[in-house]
């Protein structure tokens, strides 16, 4: 049994050193290329990247290129934290950052953008209106929103998303004060779970009255903490257009460990991996096999 059509799993960003040798080759062939390689095994990516910097107009149309033999292949990608964070939104900016994905999304392969707010964005009337002014600037994109404080969830605050056919993020993340829980909302025809991994101790620091995340991304989630997610997936797929998992806890490759360990559990019958990471993770990915020849590992990862 395939996936459901209108459902993708998979990682958040590839572009991350700490994969060689772990989910790509240690030596890379000629003409390799990550995202090439991902597209064999998972069906979408979410781009990190876009937080930090736009991407440009022809690196797209590349990565369009690479994922083309994947024809359910679809990004997401995150919107730049200059308009959710610092809450700049200068023209040229703003034209020069639409202009990088437009490839993406004229090619079909953009399922979404995902804007990212910090914890200190509450449901307040100056936020919310805020919010709108930003949703009308991306006007062109299908938009989803990951909230992080858990006034967002207040009837008033999800029907502004239902009102401006914005998506609700639902996230795992460690719990705490006035954290969003675990959630399935659906407030526009995008699904969208996000699972940050549960590294309570790594995950935010108080400065300020403003928590900072710090590296979480070695939490490796157990099968059974995934199975407790799998009702709120199959609501979200059963109810959505067409919905996204995706995982952000990239130390170790965990995120594609976990990407195809819920790939699996939601039917999906090509249990392949790259040899590398099954070697690492044997025990939690019992069922896959290597599709590659696989480079000797000194030590297994003791998470697996």
């Amino acid at each position: 049994m395939p996936l459901p059509h209108n459902l993708k799993c998979g990682p958040s960003g590839w572009s991350y050193p700490h994969w060689s040798g772990v989910v790509y080759p240690k030596a890379k062939p000629r003409g390799f290329h990550a995202l090439e390689f991902l597209s064999e095994y998972v069906d979408s990516v979410e781009v990190n990247s876009t937080f930090s910097q736009a991407v440009r107009p022809e690196v797209a149309r590349v990565w369009v290129h690479k994922v083309a033999k994947n024809p359910s292949f679809q990004f997401t990608a995150l919107l730049h934290r200059r308009f959710t964070h610092d809450r700049m939104l200068e023209s040229s900016e703003v034209k020069a950052f639409k202009e990088g994905l437009f490839p993406l999304l004229r090619a079909g392969k953009l399922g979404c953008l995902l804007m990212q707010f910090p914890w200190s964005f509450r449901f307040t009337a100056e936020n919310r209106d805020f919010f709108i002014q930003l949703r009308r600037t991306f006007q062109e994109f299908p938009l989803v929103a990951e909230m992080r404080h858990s006034s967002w969830i207040l009837d008033e605050a999800l029907g502004t998303l239902i009102d401006y056919r914005v998506g609700f993020c639902n996230i795992d993340q460690p719990q705490h004060t006035r954290a969003i829980p675990p959630t399935s909302f659906l407030t526009s025809g995008i699904g969208y779970i996000r699972l940050h991994g549960r590294n309570q101790d790594n995950w935010m620091q108080e400065y300020d009255e403003r928590p900072v995340r710090l590296p979480a991304n070695e939490y490796l989630y157990s099968k059974e903490e995934l199975a407790d997610w799998m009702p709120r997936i199959h609501k979200l797929q059963s109810l959505s257009e067409k919905s996204f998992v995706v995982f952000t806890n990239d130390g170790g490759g965990k995120s594609m460990v976990n990407a195809l360990q819920v790939r699996a559990a939601l039917g999906d019958r090509q249990l392949s991996a790259p040899a590398n990471l099954l070697a690492r993770y044997a025990k939690a990915l019992p069922e896959f096999s290597a599709g590659r020849p696989v480079q000797p590992l000194l030590f297994a990862d003791k998470a697996a």
